[in-house]
């Protein structure tokens, strides 16, 4: 019969960004528990506030199922002696095993004869199992920080105050640092701090709703958005949607409402998105738009308690960002008074990384790659791409970036056109940050596109070179994010260049920063734009045809993209598999080619001049299909060699004993695995 484990862990607030992980943790934890234990079960939901963590597994086994245990012992041959005696080997073995050495069975592997030792383990109560599984499920949440308190042996995101875990309705007996499970949960903090005994997870869900908890995340996100777009069409707007912010409100609280305010329009003069990242980044605030997506002096601000007095909730939060926006308005006219190009030389005193130097020499280094990237990509912006690089810090001395680091770029571009710059180098300005995250917004021009992969690609090279290297899930520098930007703009934009000369030239640029040998920093460059590229396009096509293409080369990205998505339909060709065995059969046999000419007067089988002029047929037309990259059509050519391929090794040994026959045949095989190589490695096609 099947039961419910039911755990709730209540806590201090702990911050909103800490929670979405600690649920997928939970899940994944209690999974690899419970298939550890041998202990069935049909599903598990996990669930957040900021004051409780909550996992529910379902149908779960009253029992484990017993089970037959085999444990491997040493070589047969090791185990007993000629005569079939057991040595001291089984018999130690035996020992350490509790069994005796008369019940050790003989198991054939795939190495040889071992022995093992078979034991059956008769199924334990699940409710004994919990106690153990449960505190330790709790310490593995991996939080980027958590605390101790007091002198317990125990770490947690922030201090925990009561745990309720059940199993069918029965309390699981444990301890976690000086807190005993139990069955009993609590209200909201300020609207129903009182207790409430828990049975199961239904009548739970019940309780928290009339003591103003909504357990569930994606119910409060779903109640958050229908309140924030119902304000701003009752202050006359659209809301602005911002699904990282409803995101981050959602674990921020655990009964949602809502209360709109306003500020001056006067304040509307200072750029838009200054306005919006005050409100979003420091107080939480959704903003309003008109239906042509203008700005208007409002917001929206979603509180964690009803409010019985909303007028003395809405001035506080009008006088807070009233003294924001102020500063903003100052800084933005106090900027204005130096052209963003005065700006420039102060970059000489703005350290960028302490091994890599200022802000401004990292400018100039990447300014004279986009340069390059400008003469090879599009020449004609080549004179507006200097200019947008050599300005594209500049902002990072003003007043508004120092106070909102949000709007790097951003303001750039608005202090870009106030100078009378031009629109394009302006927008270059703010776009050469992008994208800004995995799948985010790229650039729209080649101005923009160009700086962008100038600047990140400094960033990488010069981070290794000096051994900033990432490392697990450390990534101060966000040089994935980087590299994953670079990539997506090249396919984006369909830039045919080659990865290894733009490193090259960073490097050499770098030359003086760097402390390890170029070439060794070039090859982990390489290498690391291979991994992030394979990763990206794993996810869209066969994992199989991405290494298959890759495996060839991948220094062209768009090239390498072209080559993966016609292998991945040239997979589905009634000839695919024979093709397949067959090419890499030949691959196998010339692992180092033969490089001389296919003689047909040492022919000695009609199969070899068949496949012969088959290959010959289709060579020039697949090379030609090849040089346009027109990659599923040279494929689906190549096709046509199936049958003289499979008639070939049905009827031809290629080793033959007569070497210039030998070496003839190696000859042909080398002329069309060679062919087949360039578009992909065949023997990693599945």
């Amino acid at each position: 019969m099947s039961k419910e484990l039911f755990l709730e862990i209540g806590t201090e607030e702990i911050p909103a960004g800490f929670l979405p992980k600690a649920m997928a943790d939970m899940k994944v934890l209690i999974t690899r528990e419970l298939e550890q234990a041998r202990i069935p079960f049909t599903g598990v939901r996990t669930m957040a506030t900021p004051r409780r963590l909550i996992l529910v597994v379902s149908g779960v086994a009253a029992e484990q199922p017993d089970a037959e245990l085999t444990a491997m012992g040493p070589a047969r041959s090791i185990a007993f002696g000629p005569d079939g005696v057991p040595t001291k080997a089984a018999q130690g073995f035996a020992r350490g095993q509790g069994v005796d050495v008369t019940s050790l069975r003989i198991i054939t592997t795939e190495k040889g004869e071992y022995i093992a030792a078979v034991k059956k383990e008769t199924g334990r109560p699940t409710a004994e199992l919990l106690p153990a599984i449960l505190p330790r499920l709790m310490g593995n949440i991996p939080f980027k920080k958590s605390m101790h308190w007091g002198d317990f042996d125990v770490r947690f995101a922030r201090p925990i105050h009561w745990i309720v875990a059940l199993f069918d309705g029965v309390v699981v007996p444990f301890s976690f640092g000086p807190i005993r499970s139990g069955n009993s949960s609590r209200g909201h903090r300020f609207m129903a701090d009182v207790t409430f005994p828990v049975r199961n997870f239904a009548q739970y869900q019940e309780e928290c709703r009339q003591n103003f908890v909504i357990p569930d995340p994606q119910e409060r996100r779903e109640i958050i958005q229908s309140l924030v777009e119902l304000a701003a069409v009752a202050a006359g707007g659209e809301l602005l949607p911002d699904e990282g912010l409803l995101d981050e409100v959602t674990y921020l609280v655990e009964y949602p409402s809502v209360v709109r305010g306003t500020f001056d329009a006067g304040f509307l003069e200072v750029p838009k998105e200054v306005l919006i990242t005050s409100m979003r980044s420091h107080q939480r605030y959704f903003s309003i738009v008109d239906s042509s997506g203008k700005l208007m002096p409002g917001f929206i601000t979603v509180n964690n308690t009803l409010t019985e007095n909303p007028d003395v909730v809405v001035k506080g939060n009008e006088r807070v960002l009233r003294a924001r926006l102020s500063d903003a308005r100052f800084f933005f006219e106090e900027d204005k008074k130096v052209p963003l190009s005065q700006r420039v030389e102060a970059l000489k005193s703005v350290v960028y990384q302490q091994k890599l130097g200022t802000s401004h020499e990292k400018m100039e280094r990447f300014r004279a790659i986009a340069e390059e990237l400008a003469q090879q990509l599009a020449p004609a912006v080549k004179p507006q791409v200097s200019r947008a690089a050599w300005l594209s810090k500049a902002d990072l001395v003003t007043g508004m970036v120092g106070e909102f680091p949000e709007v790097q770029g951003i303001m750039g571009r608005e202090y870009a056109l106030l100078q009378g710059e031009a629109p394009e180098v302006a927008q270059a300005i703010a776009e050469h940050y992008l994208p800004n995250q995995a799948g985010g917004v790229l650039p729209t021009s080649d101005i923009g596109a160009i700086v962008s992969m100038a600047d990140k690609l400094d960033s990488i090279c010069g981070c290794f070179g000096v051994g900033l290297v990432p490392t697990g899930a450390a990534d101060p520098y966000a040089l994935r994010r980087a590299a994953l930007g670079i990539i997506a703009i090249i396919l984006n934009r369909g830039y045919r260049l080659s990865l290894s000369d733009i490193i090259s030239q960073s490097l050499t640029l770098l030359e003086p920063k760097l402390i390890r040998p170029k070439e060794e920093v070039a090859a982990d460059v390489r290498e690391f734009f291979r991994g992030r590229f394979v990763n990206l396009q794993s996810g869209e096509f066969p994992g199989d045809a991405v290494e298959a293409a890759v495996a060839v080369g991948c220094d062209d990205l768009v090239d390498a993209k072209e080559r993966i998505a016609a292998l991945a339909r040239f997979k589905n060709h009634p000839d695919f598999q024979s093709l397949a065995v067959g090419f890499k059969r030949a691959a196998n046999i010339v692992k180092e080619g033969v490089d001389t000419a296919v003689d047909p007067t040492l022919f000695t089988d009609p199969a070899e001049g068949e496949l012969c002029d088959a290959f010959a047929g289709v060579k020039s037309s697949v090379e030609e299909k090849v040089a346009a990259h027109a990659y599923l059509d040279a494929l689906t050519q190549i096709a046509t060699l199936r049958a003289p391929i499979d008639t070939f090794f049905q009827k031809v040994m290629v080793m033959d004993e007569n070497l210039q026959v030998r070496a003839n045949r190696l000859a042909l095989l080398t002329g069309i695995a060679r062919l087949v190589g360039g578009i992909a490695d065949f023997g990693r096609l599945g």
